[in-house]
């Protein structure tokens, strides 16, 4: 992905990628979060932030991050993070989370899963 993401920088007449992703993953490693940005450099991370006050955010899962969280723990700690910054209050319908799994599947949380996390955090 940042390989093709920098060639369009290289490329005459086209429009270059526009925005940075997160992207995530599992691989015999493990966990794999990675930053791309549109110029095609890329990084490794453990827990990161992109995006309005992603370093607020960022400093927030430094300090909160462990490798040995287990699952709920880093979700209730992604939430806390998207609290530290979010303008209104946060529910259900205007935050979406997901979970890459040890077998390698994506989960998306449902907004009945979201809202049970949000009121476990009360």
């Amino acid at each position: 992905m940042a390989s093709i993401m920098q060639e369009f920088t290289q490329s005459g007449g086209v429009r270059p990628f526009g925005v940075s992703l997160l992207v995530a993953g599992y691989d015999a490693k493990g966990p794999q979060l990675y930053q791309v940005d549109p110029s095609g450099a890329h990084w490794g991370w453990k827990a990161y932030a992109i995006g309005k006050n992603s370093v607020n955010a960022s400093t927030f899962l430094e300090k909160r991050y462990s490798a040995e969280m287990e699952i709920e723990d880093a979700i209730h700690t992604a939430i806390l993070t998207l609290k530290e910054g979010f303008e209104g209050a946060i529910d259900e319908n205007n935050i979406e989370i997901g979970v890459v799994k040890e077998d390698q599947k994506f989960v998306r949380l449902s907004p009945a899963q979201i809202k049970d996390y949000l009121t476990e955090m009360e």
